[in-house]
């Protein structure tokens, strides 16, 4: 009988391993969550404010206002060494 517990595919090792994979799938599922309330929060945010979706339109999509001037800065080019 103890040999079926301990040596057999059924017995505890199949049992602990089964265990630790719930454990890491409720690990798993709780990161998801977090994620899904910050998303959640995202897009009620995005939905509600025009000061949102134009932040986000301007960090994701280079946005620029009508009264906004771009200005873009370019390295100078170094000089080739010989």
């Amino acid at each position: 009988m103890q040999g079926q517990l301990w040596l057999s595919g059924d017995g505890y090792r199949k049992t602990r391993d089964l265990r630790i994979a719930v454990a890491e799938q409720h690990e798993q599922n709780r990161i998801l969550r977090e994620r899904n309330v910050a998303l959640e929060a995202e897009v009620i945010n995005l939905k509600s404010s025009r000061e949102a979706a134009e932040e986000r339109a301007r960090s994701d999509l280079g946005l620029i206002g009508k009264s906004e001037t771009f200005y873009q800065v370019v390295p100078a080019a170094r000089a080739v060494e010989r």
